[in-house]
């Protein structure tokens, strides 16, 4: 297992995991063996669970509603990275996000908290939501994101857990 972080111009996979409520399920784990860096869009619910995810690769997390105590209180709201020519911004809940989508220098926002895996555009920026990965949540998927940069180019795919 790696945790280098991505030669810049390489094909790029990002894992995007959220609202895990202090459970990493081993299927979770396994879908993202792989990627070269994870995004935790909040809710984690312990420590651990990011300490897991470090063992696969660089983790970038930001703290959700339900992350409480002092492991939580270093975690920031938002979070924003570049990889290749995509500007990446992360938050917990997507309706606290206060740019202006037409004039924002972000190209993917990554968000959690509703627990339904979503992916929409708008005006060429990318909406990410993974689902949730943790403890079921009434008859929504458990469901963790890859999404794959290859320069311009820009793909995302869901995976369904079964358990």
């Amino acid at each position: 297992m790696s945790s280098r972080a991505p030669e810049p111009d390489s094909p790029t996979t990002i894992g995007v995991i959220s609202d895990t409520h202090g459970v990493l399920r081993p299927e979770a784990f396994t879908a993202l063996t792989g990627s070269h860096l994870i995004i935790h869009a909040g809710d984690i619910g312990k420590p651990e669970v990011l300490t897991q995810l470090e063992t696969l690769a660089p983790v970038l997390a930001v703290k959700g509603n339900n992350d409480q105590g002092s492991w939580a209180d270093s975690l920031p709201e938002t979070q924003s990275t570049t990889i290749q020519s995509h500007h990446i911004f992360v938050i917990h809940d997507v309706k606290r996000f206060k740019n202006d989508p037409i004039h924002s220098p972000f190209t993917i926002i990554i968000s959690g908290h509703s627990h339904k895996p979503t992916v929409t555009e708008h005006n060429g920026l990318l909406f990410l939501n993974p689902g949730s990965a943790g403890p079921r949540r009434f008859s929504l998927p458990i469901t963790v994101a890859l999404i794959h940069i290859d320069g311009l180019t820009l793909s995302h795919q869901f995976i369904h857990l079964t358990q």
